[in-house]
């Protein structure tokens, strides 16, 4: 048995192979390796029970609003590290990762042994930031709050907030998801009531909000 089992999460398929690479040069006959590319498929396999050892999660998934995923993972799986891989390496991207969460930050144009020794010191209990990378400002606290408030929310939930986001209608949401109309509408009123929010268009403000990276300050 694998001494590690962990879940590369990301839409590019060329980007998994080079992960896939890294830590099976990395880490030899130790690692058993997962591709998800979304993040339901993700979901999928955190359901399947595994004892999961970590996440590598691309910023900009299908199924997510940028950070959104990773507040969502946070929130439903506390114990487990998430590391954030993004080709958007500036400071103000490395900051929010850290605030909401993340165990370390990847960079996409890191070479294979800057991704091996990141993600050692990571299932070694560590974390890993880039070395470039210089300490900014703090996370507003509205974005906090609006972190915290996805976090409370179920996996359906977060599935019914990014449909919602989409600008579907109760009725196509339900439509996807094969449940009844009214299931929907008792999700909607439990995402409002844990977002603090009274509107579709306030929901889906805030839950864009996880997506948008604010300009460093001049």
């Amino acid at each position: 048995m694998a001494a590690y089992e962990i879940i590369i999460a990301d839409d590019h398929p060329l980007f998994r192979s080079a992960l896939q690479q890294a830590l099976t040069m990395g880490l030899g006959d130790n690692v058993r390796l997962v591709e998800a590319a979304s993040i339901a498929e993700l979901e999928s396999f955190l359901n399947q029970g595994a004892d999961w050892d970590l996440v590598l999660l691309d910023l900009n998934m299908p199924g997510a609003y940028g950070f959104s995923g990773l507040v969502l993972l946070r929130g439903q799986y506390p114990q487990l590290p998430v590391v954030m891989i993004s080709a958007q390496e500036d400071a103000a991207v490395v900051a929010r990762s850290r605030e909401f969460g993340a165990s370390g930050f990847i960079p996409k144009s890191s070479s294979l042994e800057t991704i091996q020794e990141a993600v050692r010191a990571v299932l070694d209990g560590d974390v890993w930031w880039p070395s470039n990378i210089q300490d900014v400002a703090n996370v507003s606290d509205e974005a906090r709050a609006a972190s915290a408030g996805l976090a409370s929310l179920t996996p359906q939930q977060f599935r019914v907030l990014t449909m919602v986001c989409d600008g579907l209608l109760n009725k196509q949401i339900a439509y996807e998801l094969n449940v009844s109309e009214a299931t929907i509408k008792a999700h909607v009123t439990a995402i409002f009531r844990k977002l603090g929010v009274r509107t579709r268009t306030q929901a889906a403000l805030l839950l864009q909000q996880m997506g948008s990276i604010p300009a460093p300050a001049s």
